[in-house]
């Protein structure tokens, strides 16, 4: 019997930093989630002391729960209403590689998940993959920060750097993804935290 396919699915620093061994690679979107920056990053944007800030899924239902603070509770649009993002196929031969390497990139909270990826045929929602594992900061996990207030997070996004670099350059190059993607979707959360960081930028100078 043949191996099944991994194929993982990238919402965050995936995107524009795949993952070694890629043999294929397609667009689609994830119905039902919200991409927040809710989840604290000890060991790549920041550190122990002074994390970072990265993005995780959230449930839509449960982001509403705890979204007081978010600057768009009501406005998951992503591509119309869906999460757009890129679903990677693996070579074979490296599975086991690449989802060690994987799982020590995502160690800070995340927790691997299987979805669904969809698209759009002839007007019409189509599954394009069934059970894409997808690396998820549920929030119950204890990096899961939730909701905070726009102009307190991307203060902590401008301030925080870690081993990977500087946490505002995730964003940056996060945000410039997501258009290359899907030039018509808008991340509402998104671009308003780039926003905030491009005017902090000219405030303090692109440091």
């Amino acid at each position: 019997m043949a191996t099944p396919p991994f194929v993982v699915f990238g919402y965050g620093s995936l995107i524009f930093k795949p993952p070694p061994h890629v043999i294929s690679k397609v667009s689609g979107f994830l119905k039902g989630y919200v991409r927040r920056f809710a989840q604290k990053s000890h060991d790549h944007r920041g550190t122990p002391e002074d994390p970072g800030r990265v993005v995780t899924l959230v449930h839509k239902e449960d982001w509403d729960r705890f979204s007081a603070s978010d600057a768009f509770p009501d406005e998951d649009v992503v591509w119309g209403e869906y999460l757009r993002c890129v679903a990677y196929t693996i070579d074979p031969l490296y599975i086991s590689a690449v989802r060690d390497y994987l799982d020590h990139r995502e160690k800070d909270g995340y927790t691997l998940e299987k979805l669904d990826i969809y698209t759009i045929e002839d007007g019409a929602e189509k599954v394009i993959m069934y059970n894409a594992y997808c690396y998820v900061g549920r929030p119950d996990n204890p990096s899961f920060i939730g909701s905070e207030p726009i102009d307190a997070l991307a203060e902590r996004i401008w301030n925080s750097v870690g081993p990977s670099g500087r946490n505002k350059d995730y964003l940056y190059q996060l945000a410039e993804s997501v258009r290359k993607l899907a030039p018509a979707s808008y991340d509402s959360h998104l671009f308003a935290l780039e926003t905030k960081l491009r005017e902090l930028d000219d405030i303090r100078g692109n440091e």
